[in-house]
Formats: C-alpha cells, structure tokens, sequence
C-alpha cells in the first residue's frame, strides 16, 4: 500500500510538471504540481475506501491528476 501511494505522488508530480511546460496550463509549475498531487491523493484515498478504479494504480493517477486539473479553476484559462 505504501509503495501504491509514493508511485501515485510520484506519477502526479511528474504529469502535473509536463502539463505547464506543455502549456495546458499557465498556473505556475508548482501550483500544477500541487493540483495533481491533490487530485491523484483524493483519489487514492476514494480507492481504498469505496474501491472505485479506472484500472491499476498507475492509471487512476494519471486520470485523477488530468482531472484535477480540469475541474480546479486556473488563472485566467481562455
């Protein structure tokens, strides 16, 4: 479990630092990151609770991260 945990922060970190140099976003590198870290943390935890999943861990990152970022309202997004 605690290694499912680090691979998700690690993975959302990494997504949430590709998506501001690829230019998604224009929130700032770190507020990216601490947006999908968040978003990926969330999700992790509603896995273990209810056992909702996507597939394995490292896909339900990837989407929770991509989401959080959707739905968290950015500066300025046009």
């Amino acid at each position: 479990m605690f290694p499912t945990l680090i691979g998700t922060v690690v993975i959302a970190g990494i997504l949430g630092y590709l998506v501001e140099k690829t230019g998604f976003t224009h929130n700032g590198i770190l507020p990216s990151i601490i947006i999908c870290v968040g978003g990926a943390f969330l999700f992790y935890f509603v896995r273990i609770m209810f056992g909702i999943s996507f597939g394995p861990p490292g896909v339900d990152a990837i989407l929770a991260s991509i989401g959080a970022l959707i739905i968290v309202p950015t500066r300025w997004r046009k």
